[in-house]
């Protein structure tokens, strides 16, 4: 498919992915500073590293699949042409800010665009959304998605009114930023990409059922309103506060089960996906399952406590979400819509570099947790594995260097 300037959509993944090897380069550069003294800001590059990670690489790679499904051609292209090429503006913005003065004037206004750039985009999606496409399950999902992300931003709006009252050292602070944190991830991405995963399946005659549907539809909405209070039992609140964040993650567990086994019932129709788009969706679920799994864990205080105090823990969960569940969702869809090949070599190296990496990332926690020494030098070795994260990416991109897919 091609823009009606010609413009393929190869050429806004490759943007994407560009953001993404930004991301991974600035995560890198992160960890050397735990070895080396190089002068630069720690905090100013984890701002910087987290803000081309969400809002480059995956907030770009997912409005592109969301067009590609559900926009029409003609006019509806066109507008999105403006808002991607737009989009540019605060990402450049924040990435050239971000590195030198954290938040600041500057890297806050770009913050600011980038918000209501993306609130342009909602509106193009639900004004430009093609009418055979509101009668698909899928397209409730995605609706709910594109709340979320507007609603996530009351997270970054109530910042400014937090900062000049109770200051940025104030509890009410990081519940602002978990609340843009959590509406993110589990709302917003998550389900972005379940509502691709059944679009796929409505695209291969194996839609699900109505009843399942709107099943799954209010339970996994129950359950990102509900896993909300996981984010702030570091308050030590109320225990309905636990109660609630405990509910929400069963149901979780229990959305994850039901897709499951909604997709084992119709194994035999997702044959005719193409084998590598197989071994993407199952260890998509796999990583998917796992998330669920830690993030019910801190419904128990011990382990809310554990997780509010270990940080290593906490980069963990973060980056399996990230780099694990998410990045594997995109992976697939990507390679599902012909947006973008993935050499057998790429994924191989990507799947090796993230379970290493992860493996001594929770090492290091629980090091922490058992107060523990290492017999090894855990940042030299972290970094080394995590520097070979840099050529899977940069193949990725050379090896998709070309407007070819169509």
């Amino acid at each position: 498919m091609m823009f009606e300037n010609g413009t393929r959509f190869g050429t806004y993944v490759r943007t994407a992915i560009a953001y993404f090897f930004i991301a991974v380069l600035v995560g890198l550069v992160l960890r050397a500073l735990h070895l080396f003294d190089w002068g630069l800001d720690y905090r100013y590059l984890v701002h910087t590293h987290s803000h081309v990670a969400l809002l480059g690489w995956v907030y770009l790679a997912l409005i592109i699949l969301i067009t590609k499904a559900f926009f029409p051609k003609g006019e509806a292209m066109k507008r999105f042409r403006r808002v991607f090429l737009v989009t540019q503006v605060p990402l450049l913005g924040m990435l050239f800010t971000f590195p030198f003065q954290g938040y600041a004037l500057y890297s806050i206004i770009f913050s600011t665009l980038f918000l209501f750039v993306s609130y342009w985009y909602a509106w193009e999606f639900f004004k430009r959304v093609k009418k055979s496409s509101s009668s698909r399950g899928s397209y409730r999902f995605i609706k709910a998605a594109l709340f979320y992300m507007v609603f996530s931003s009351l997270g970054p709006w109530a910042l400014g009114a937090i900062m000049a009252t109770a200051g940025p050292g104030s509890v009410w602070y990081r519940v602002a930023i978990y609340f843009y944190l959590h509406f993110q991830y589990n709302g917003w991405m998550m389900l972005a990409l379940v509502g691709l995963l059944f679009y796929i399946l409505e695209e291969q005659g194996i839609p699900l059922s109505r009843k399942n549907s709107k099943g799954l539809y209010l339970t996994l909405n129950a359950s990102v309103i509900l896993t909300f209070f996981l984010s702030v039992l570091f308050t030590k609140p109320h225990a309905l506060f636990y109660i609630a964040g405990g509910v929400g993650a069963l149901l979780q567990l229990v959305v994850f089960i039901w897709l499951i086994v909604v997709l084992l019932r119709r194994r035999d129709r997702l044959k005719n996906i193409k084998s590598l788009s197989n071994h993407l969706l199952m260890g998509f679920l796999l990583l998917l399952g796992v998330k669920f799994m830690l993030q019910a864990l801190t419904a128990f205080p011990y382990f809310a406590e554990l997780a509010s105090n270990t940080l290593p823990l906490v980069i963990g969960y973060l980056h399996w979400t990230f780099l694990g569940v998410v990045s594997s969702g995109l992976f697939l869809f990507l390679k599902y819509f012909r947006l973008m090949r993935f050499p057998r070599f790429f994924l191989t190296l990507y799947v090796i570099c993230f379970l290493v990496t992860e493996a001594l990332i929770f090492y290091k926690g629980v090091l922490m947790w058992q107060k523990l020494s290492s017999p090894f030098d855990q940042d030299l070795i972290l970094w080394v594995f995590s520097s070979f994260f840099l050529i899977p990416v940069v193949w990725l991109l050379y090896d998709n260097r070309k407007s070819n897919h169509k």
